[in-house]
This record gives C-alpha cells, sequence and structure tokens, in this order.
C-alpha cells in the first residue's frame, strides 16, 4: 500500500509539474507572438504605398529620426531665406516675415521689431535695395539642438552693392507639424553673432 500511495504522489508532481511547464511555454509563446506581432506592425508603419494606375505600389520610408538633421538645415535655410532675402515692396515684406515668424519664437519677433523701429524696411522701400541671402554652410550639435548659421547677405542698391558676413546662432524644438511650418521645427533663442561688411563696391551713377 505504502508503494502505490509513493508512486501516485510521484505521478501528482509529474502531472504539476508537465502542467507548470506547458502554462509556461504558453506564456512565452504568447509574449514571443506579441513581439513579432508588434515588430510586423513598426515595420508596416516605416512602409508608403503609391498607387499606379490603381495598382499599390510599396515604397520604402526613412526612419523619421535619421532624416532630421537633413531637415533641420532645410528648416533653418528656410527661415533665414524668408527673413533677410527682400525686395523694396511692403506687401512683399510683410508677407515674407509673416512667413517667417510661423518658424521662429519670440527672439525672432524681438528682431523683426528692432529692424522695424531702427527703420531698417523703411531704408530698403527709400533705397530700392534688393536683399540676396546666400547661405554658405550650417553647423548642428544634435544632443543640444543647437545651430550656428552662415551666410553672406548680398545689398544691391541704386548707387552701391555691398556683401555683409551673416553668423546667427539659436536652438531648435520640435513641434507638430503643419502647413505653416511643414518641417515641425520652431527655432528657439534666436540672435545674430555678425553682421558686418566685406564688400562695399560703388557704381557708377553717370
Amino acid at each position: 500500500m505504502p508503494m502505490i500511495i509513493k508512486n501516485i504522489e510521484a505521478k501528482v508532481r509529474l502531472a504539476t509539474w508537465l502542467s507548470a511547464l506547458s502554462f509556461l511555454c504558453a506564456v512565452l509563446l504568447s509574449i514571443a507572438a506579441f513581439v513579432m506581432a508588434y515588430k510586423m506592425v513598426a515595420d508596416a508603419r516605416k512602409s508608403i504605398y503609391i498607387l499606379n494606375n490603381n495598382v499599390p505600389l510599396q515604397a520604402s520610408q526613412t526612419d523619421m529620426q535619421m532624416n532630421r538633421p537633413a531637415e533641420y538645415r532645410a528648416h533653418i535655410d528656410l527661415f533665414h531665406s524668408l527673413f533677410f532675402s527682400l525686395t523694396p515692396d511692403d506687401k512683399y515684406i510683410e508677407y515674407q516675415l509673416k512667413k517667417a515668424m510661423y518658424l521662429v519664437d519670440e527672439s525672432g519677433v524681438q528682431q523683426y521689431n528692432n529692424l522695424k523701429e531702427n527703420g531698417y524696411f523703411n531704408s530698403i522701400l527709400s533705397s530700392s535695395s534688393v536683399l540676396t541671402l546666400q547661405t554658405d554652410s550650417i553647423s548642428l550639435d544634435m544632443p543640444r539642438h543647437y545651430f550656428k548659421y552662415y551666410g553672406k547677405l548680398k545689398i544691391d542698391r541704386r548707387s552701391s552693392t555691398v556683401v555683409r558676413s551673416l553668423i546667427t546662432e539659436g536652438y531648435l524644438k520640435d513641434i507638430p507639424r503643419s502647413d505653416n511650418n511643414p518641417h515641425g521645427v520652431l527655432i528657439t533663442g534666436w540672435k545674430t553673432l555678425e553682421n558686418k561688411d566685406l564688400e562695399d563696391v560703388q557704381k557708377n551713377t553717370f
């Protein structure tokens, strides 16, 4: 009789271990299935489909963070072009500066107000100046979201052509994309470090 009891106890322990092992395998399989499903969904989100004659064609989509430095540079270049490339047309100046203000925080508004108070935009109108900004380079510090912009500003007046060295700096903040800010970036703490004449070529006025 004791032998039978021991056999029953051994079988119960074996059945318990088999049940526990089966349960553990089921849990592990469920976790693996969840991880694989999540990965498949994540990979699917990185793909877009383009309709070509109603036939869907898969196109690869680059990871957003891999493209972010290029978007930052494009945003910085666009803002500076809008802010500094101007013509002697008050409506055009207003249009350019309005678009630029969507790309920068109050530091840009402050610079705009300072220039306006100092008669900068009125001088463009009165001298019929055409301002063209050329970007030389944009330095990025991605961990700090810091940038430094280097460019040359050409001011073409009736009497002379002036070329100025322009260096600015600021920080970058990610925000939701919109029609007015397609890169989803806001320039913050923006200030001008250098704006000095490099050339001043007089024109013949006769």
